[in-house]
């Protein structure tokens, strides 16, 4: 069974579009959708050690800006 991606490729694809691409391959963007979503779950994961680290449950807009700092 074929692991479902967890953003919608046609979204991925505007966003190569967006920065310039004439044209995206699928593969390219089925890449590119990988990456992002491993990026994005590092950053959450941070987001939420950051949240606990300071008593909290919620994860808040200064958590995701701390981890996109520390996450590279």
């Amino acid at each position: 069974m074929a692991k479902k991606e967890k953003l919608p490729l046609k979204t991925v694809e505007r966003i190569l579009r967006e920065a310039g691409a004439k044209r995206v391959s699928k593969s390219a963007t089925q890449a590119f959708a990988k990456y992002l979503e491993q990026l994005t779950a590092h950053i959450a994961e941070e987001a939420g050690n950051l949240a606990e680290h300071s008593g909290r449950k919620t994860i808040k807009e200064k958590d995701i800006k701390l981890a996109k700092k520390r996450v590279k």
